[in-house]
């Protein structure tokens, strides 16, 4: 399994300097090439090298360098036509996909630039890297990273590594081989996950991660950012643009705990787990104007993969479900009706009586029709009977 490991690098002043403008200079490049791709068809990588590889090589940059840019435009141009022919541009003649196929594609000044082993090599007992730059090769350029990421590198590192540069701070971007643990192909029941908005997940062991205080940060970060917006000072933008991505990092943080304590259970209990299939939900739901902004920041994708990769790497069977009636059923006696549901946070069954939390009842029924899903797909994995 393949993981991402992000070390900061800590250049002194020469060295932050090299690193910026190298970054900017492979990406000028990169333009260069991608105007030449675009107007010659977008050729296979081989051609466009023929095309382009001695100006790169004269412009200052090195052979890998120059190759690694030659590729890094080729897999942007095959990413675009992927999204085309997928729709997600938007049907033919669409003003979005009109955009996107009238002119080369630009890459920004502080994009990603990849580097391999010949480029870029790690000290892991200094903590540093030798990297390559247009001012030449620096050595002991030193990162910082926890214990654990440390480990990983020095146990699972393959492959590129991506040079990144986020509000003049530099990051390695290092790509793992993670072996994974065989999955438990006899689980002793499925844990189900709830995932909502009031209560982020709720699972059926009882474990629930409340989104009160996600909510109330989302909401703190919304009027800031009106105020500042509404001030139009260059203070004010300059603020806009420090604080930019730091309400993703917090809720990235806060979906990496709750998948943790979620997987830490099951693999303790030798349970699998059972989540929503809540795809396309945005397009289905019709809510008043003041509930979009919560419903567009509901991050139930990102859980749902941070359990998905951390549930493969601890070996616990995962799977999806279909969510329909999970909140209006009865997870006693079976029974369904929408008057069950008596509000966001109460479920009284109108047959059996059941009274319980409306997100307890829900996660019961997900673990329940994971037990079925994950039976019906064994059942097909057997061979038939001659």
């Amino acid at each position: 399994m393949k993981v991402v490991v992000r070390v900061k690098l800590l250049p002194d002043a020469m060295q932050a300097l090299a690193l910026g403008t190298t970054v900017r200079a492979v990406n000028e490049a990169a333009n260069r090439v991608s105007v030449v791709a675009y107007e010659r068809g977008v050729p296979r990588e081989y051609e466009l090298r023929k095309h382009t590889y001695a100006e790169l090589k004269a412009a200052g940059l090195g052979a890998q360098a120059a190759q690694h840019t030659i590729k890094k435009v080729r897999d942007a141009y095959t990413t675009l036509k992927a999204n085309v022919r997928a729709g997600n541009l938007g049907r033919p003649g669409s003003k979005r996909r009109v955009k996107a196929e009238s002119k080369p594609i630009r890459f920004r000044p502080d994009a990603a630039q990849p580097y391999d082993d010949r480029c870029l090599s790690w000290q892991y007992d200094a903590r540093a890297v030798s990297i390559w730059t247009v001012e030449g090769r620096l050595k002991n350029v030193h990162f910082a990273c926890s214990a654990g990421a440390l480990r990983t590198l020095r146990e699972y590192r393959k492959g590129e590594s991506d040079l990144v540069e986020r509000d003049g701070v530099f990051y390695l971007v290092a790509v793992c081989e993670i072996p994974e643990d065989p999955v438990n192909e006899n689980p002793s029941g499925f844990i189900g996950v709830d995932l909502g908005i009031v209560n982020i997940a709720t699972t059926s062991t009882g474990y629930r991660a409340a989104g009160r205080g996600l909510n109330r940060y989302r909401k703190r970060q919304l009027e800031l950012r009106r105020k500042l917006q509404a001030k139009g000072t260059k203070s004010a933008k300059r603020l806009l643009k420090t604080r930019g991505r730091r309400e993703q990092r917090h809720t990235a943080n806060v979906n990496h705990v709750i998948s943790k304590q979620i997987i830490t259970t099951a693999e303790r209990t030798g349970r699998g787990i059972a989540l929503e299939d809540l795809s396309g939900i945005r397009g289905r739901v019709r809510l008043r104007m003041d509930q979009r902004s919560q419903l567009h920041a509901w991050s139930f994708h990102q859980l749902g993969s941070f359990l998905e990769y951390k549930a493969r790497r601890a070996g616990v069977p995962l799977v999806y479900v279909d969510p329909a009636y999970t909140s209006q059923q009865c997870s006693q006696c079976g029974h369904i009706d929408r008057k069950n549901r008596v509000d966001q946070a109460t479920f009284a069954c109108r047959a059996c009586g059941a009274l319980m939390h409306a997100d307890d009842n829900a996660s019961h029924n997900v673990g329940r029709k994971g037990e079925a899903v994950w039976t019906a797909g064994r059942e097909s994995r057997v061979p038939a009977t001659p």
